[in-house]
């Protein structure tokens, strides 16, 4: 008998996500606002809906951010539970942090469609699916993952946006790798018009001192060329806000308004939802969907629908039985309904297809951006790039995210020693200058880097080991001129920007190591959880979801 209940739960939970699907109306940024097909303005009235993931404590995660993911949109039976609370709440659009592409997510994205609600998707993925703000980079194995993850979605009619990045820049010293978020919305955006996609191209950033918000905001959204085009422009810039705090007043806003007055493509509050003086009263619900806000913002992600720990406080409006299967609200779910159940923004202004793509600012002390971008990562040119190499590196192990960035200082610091540099493979974005094989995965830039070494000493054995991770492949080139030759054949074709394609293979390019795993789908599973976390960093350092705690915001959570 229990077998038979248990197979009509599930044949229950399956008739629930099967709805008839009428297409969503496409959402178009127009000016510096969203539009629906008819005309009327479109506001985003949301909430964060991801389970949060375990959190590893060590020096490689200083922020202490999720590791593990349970992609949502992939758990059928936890997407039907939670949809009526959704359509309860009244929500038009739920945010997701990490999704797992090798996943079917057609039950849920269906049914979210059925129910008028669109959704963000963030393209990173937690610890070595983003770019790292300590090292920033705009790679291969990066935009692999982010294509593979528009290619699983594009199908959908009910994605409003990607997001190439979640708070990379978290403070002004870290501004430099904007330069890299700002190629990813090049590229993607290419990508996605070559798919005659509609999906917007937008970035998620972290709240904190005007002296980079600002800067920031207008960068990802300005024309390095001074020629009024949008081909590097993002369409929709998310700022995470938790400025209001308890019972506040419009003016804890004033500050932030003023500093997106004049701004030039859309912007919403990507999370807000303090938690610093409970209960969440919602009331800047109230605020951001009248006037004089509207005129700036276009709506907002309430955080969060799962419960979400962090050093401020709890986050989250239900709580879900440890069986997985039943849903209870708290005061702050009940409370966001009726607020979110009042907002009636205006319908002004009227759409407009005006475009205004200004100049990009002025470098600083506090604002390190060059108006150079890196250019587009090509998978053929690393690929043929990584044939050359007559010592590559092959690690005894799949699991090699904590070992590249410490094999890269070691092979670069006996590299100048041996007469050469590393300059090849790095990528500066406060300089604006890019080595030519900068936009190379990591294990491919590791690879040339032993290959350099062990060329600059004369084919010594021992410079091609690198402890057990180095391989002398045979029938290489096996001199530095004849290497350079195979090399600059493989780049010279190489133009600076282009339309980047799909990944040759599911897993990525050719050229790139990557781990990958599978979600269970289950948020209330202990086992299997990990996403495909696929690629690593230089120095495995996370580059998206900070958990950061900012004394004038009163405390934030990024789940993943």
């Amino acid at each position: 008998m229990r077998g038979a209940s248990r197979l009509a739960a599930l044949l229950t939970a399956a008739a629930a996500l099967t709805i008839d699907v009428v297409a969503l109306s496409n959402i178009s940024r127009q000016g510096r606002f969203l539009y629906d097909t008819s005309g009327t303005r479109f506001y985003i009235k949301g909430v964060a809906y991801q389970p949060q993931g375990s959190v590893t404590t060590s020096a490689d995660n200083p922020f202490e951010e999720p590791s593990t993911f349970v992609d949502p949109l992939a758990d059928d039976s936890g997407c039907s539970r939670d949809l009526p609370f959704l359509q309860k709440l009244g929500v038009n659009v739920v945010r997701v942090y990490s999704v797992n592409s090798s996943l079917n997510h057609d039950s849920c994205m269906s049914a979210l469609s059925g129910a008028g609600i669109y959704t963000i998707i963030d393209l990173s993925l937690p610890l070595n699916g983003s770019i790292d703000r300590d090292s920033p980079a705009w790679s291969t194995n990066l935009q692999d993952q982010y294509i593979e993850t528009i290619n699983t979605f594009s199908k959908y009619d009910n994605v409003l946006a990607y997001n190439v990045g979640n708070e990379v820049v978290t403070a002004s010293n870290e501004t430099d790798a904007a330069t890299f978020i700002k190629a990813a919305a090049r590229d993607i955006k290419a990508y996605l018009a070559s798919k005659n996609s509609s999906a917007l191209v937008g970035y998620a950033a972290i709240d904190g001192d005007d002296d980079f918000v600002a800067p920031l905001a207008n960068f990802l959204s300005c024309d390095p060329s001074g020629s009024n085009s949008g081909s590097t422009a993002i369409d929709l810039y998310g700022l995470n806000n938790y400025e209001w705090c308890g019972n506040a007043t419009p003016s804890v806003y004033a500050d932030k308004n003023a500093l997106f007055s004049n701004y030039n493509v859309a912007a919403y509050f990507s999370e807000f939802g303090c938690v610093s003086s409970p209960p969440r009263l919602w009331t800047e619900v109230a605020a951001l969907f009248s006037q004089p806000m509207t005129g700036e913002w276009s709506g907002g992600i309430a955080f969060s629908y799962f419960p979400a720990a962090s050093a401020a406080g709890q986050f989250g409006m239900v709580n879900i039985s440890s069986d997985g299967t039943t849903v209870t609200v708290s005061n702050d779910f009940n409370l966001l309904q009726a607020q979110y159940a009042q907002a009636s923004p205006p319908n002004s202004p009227s759409a407009s297809s005006t475009a205004n793509f200004p100049a990009c600012p002025t470098q600083n002390s506090t604002w390190l951006a060059s108006a150079s971008l890196p250019p587009t990562p090509d998978d053929a040119a690393c690929s043929c790039l990584d044939s050359t190499f007559a010592c590559k590196f092959s690690p005894p192990t799949s699991n090699t995210s904590t070992t590249v960035g410490p094999l890269l200082d070691e092979a670069c610091g006996l590299l100048g020693q041996a007469g050469g540099n590393c300059d090849a493979i790095s990528a500066n974005g406060t300089t604006g200058t890019y080595g030519p094989v900068s936009f190379c995965d990591p294990s491919t830039k590791l690879s040339y880097t032993f290959n350099q070494f062990y060329l600059a000493t004369n084919l010594q054995a021992s410079s091609c080991d690198f402890a057990g991770n180095a391989t002398v492949v045979s029938g290489e080139p096996t001199n530095s001129a004849a290497a350079s030759s195979a090399a600059s054949s493989c780049l010279a074709a190489v133009p600076a920007t282009f339309t980047p394609s799909a990944p040759a293979t599911t897993a990525g390019s050719s050229s790139s190591s990557s781990t990958s795993g599978s979600s269970s789908g289950s948020s209330g599973s202990g086992n299997n959880n990990n996403g495909a976390l696929g690629v690593f960093s230089e120095h495995a350092m996370v580059g998206a979801f900070v958990s950061a705690l900012f004394s004038v915001l009163g405390g934030l959570l990024v789940l993943a």
